[in-house]
């Protein structure tokens, strides 16, 4: 076989993926698993690459430098990783890998979607790359349970769904996780907020104002969570709930729960619910829920109401209002029956501060509010915004144009921040300041 006589770019690649396909299960059929297993990553790939270099030269394979290297490396990748989705992991560039079917794959860099050339044999060859992923954690996914959530080893969320519901061959999501999670300084490099709105937000956490990080999807609302839960005290005991678990928080004393899908009978599912539930016996100074999108809310309001200070969670919602009618609308779900006036009041004396978080149109993320709750007006629950982004324009490359601004409210948490011995000062608030 020779993959240099085929004409077309189609044709090579298809005759490369039938030559990779049959190398690894001649490859398969000669390999001691046993003795792969005691092997370490680096002797195991020099192994790899001595067979792959043997069987070329037994089967007469007549391929170029170039196309060895690639054939010994692909190969590498299906028996100790994620195959052809190897070398996009290992791009720090790359914030979302969106597989949809065998033969298309696009990345996200810095804000923008594009087709990569990786591709896989065939849909059953994506399938065992997808078992792979999601059977490290337990989960499966088939026939009869065609949606799943998982997570790589370095933290990334993964969605799967499959047939009957995808029609088009398997589909796979995978929000990656920076290898250095970002730092707030990182987020004022990348002018996502500015170094002012920073300071406020440290001090909150600090001071243990419950918060609320309210944005779209894929708008930043973990990476915010995950950088403001570094500013909790070394000290402290945190629980984290997730149905994925992706925070990487780096303080001593933090314990890591996750949800259980149902087993395929149909039972054993642990809900997000149960977990907060059950982290209130475990003696926790804070609660941080990985995102707020059902029954799980009562019981999280709750928590921030009976001690917990200084929980977070997120939501999905485009403004700070909508979250809290979003919050109000999962409270009914939960089957409690309050009056709406009970709930919001509920909401009110629970939730200190919502930030909202935006994706702009550019690709870029940036904090659009921070608001305060205040209290109740009648049956509406008031807010006032500290600061703002404010849009004025877009440029011609496609760039967002606007800037961040205090509202000049001297927010009600000062009173909290100043007993806690954290101190601002008053200029922070001043609205005559228009920060870039």
């Amino acid at each position: 076989m020779e993959l240099r006589a085929v004409d077309t770019p189609a044709q090579a690649s298809h005759a490369y993926q039938q030559l990779k396909s049959r190398m690894h299960q001649l490859l398969l059929g000669r390999l001691d698993l046993e003795a792969m297993e005691g092997m370490s990553p680096e002797r195991l790939r020099e192994e790899l690459s001595v067979m792959v270099e043997r069987l070329l030269g037994e089967e007469n394979v007549v391929v170029n430098t170039l196309e060895r290297r690639s054939l010994v490396r692909d190969i590498q990748h299906e028996m100790l990783g994620l195959g052809p989705l190897e070398p996009l992991l290992a791009d720090p560039t790359i914030s979302d890998i969106l597989v949809n079917g065998a033969h298309q794959v696009y990345v996200e860099r810095r804000g923008k979607l594009s087709l990569t050339d990786v591709t896989f044999a065939d849909d059953d060859h994506l399938m065992k790359i997808i078992d792979k992923i999601v059977s490290r954690v337990g989960r499966r996914v088939d026939e009869s349970s065609p949606m799943a959530d998982a997570r790589l080893p370095d933290g990334s969320r993964v969605n799967v769904i499959v047939s009957p519901l995808a029609l088009d061959g398997p589909v796979m999501s995978i929000r990656r996780f920076a290898v250095v999670p970002l730092t707030v300084d990182n987020l004022v490099e990348y002018k996502t907020l500015t170094s002012e709105m920073a300071q406020v937000l440290q001090a909150l956490a600090a001071a243990e104002v419950n918060l609320l990080i309210s944005g779209g999807t894929g708008s930043g609302k973990t990476t915010l969570l995950n950088i403001m839960s570094g500013f909790i005290d070394a000290g402290e005991r945190i629980v984290t709930i997730e149905d994925a678990a992706e925070l990487q928080l780096r303080q001593p004393h933090v314990v890591r729960l996750e949800t259980r899908p149902p087993n395929i009978e149909g039972t054993g599912e642990i809900t997000q619910r149960a977990l907060v539930r059950n982290a209130l016996r475990m003696r926790p100074d804070r609660i941080i829920l990985g995102e707020t999108r059902g029954s799980e809310a009562v019981d999280m309001l709750q928590a921030m109401n009976t001690g917990h200070e200084g929980s977070m969670t997120t939501i999905h919602a485009n403004t700070a209002r909508d979250a809290l009618g979003r919050l109000e609308n999962m409270l009914a779900m939960s089957g409690a029956s309050l009056p709406p006036k009970v709930a919001r009041a509920q909401i009110a004396s629970a939730i200190g501060v919502i930030v909202q978080v935006n994706r702009m149109t550019d690709g870029r993320r940036k904090v659009m509010s921070i608001s305060e709750l205040t209290g109740m007006e009648g049956e509406v629950i008031t807010m006032q915004e500290v600061f703002t982004y404010r849009q004025t324009g877009v440029e011609t490359d496609g760039t967002v144009k606007g800037y961040f601004q205090a509202s000049g409210v001297r927010p009600r948490f000062m009173e909290r921040l100043t007993s806690r011995g954290i101190s601002l000062p008053e200029s922070l608030f001043d609205p005559s300041r228009r920060m870039e």
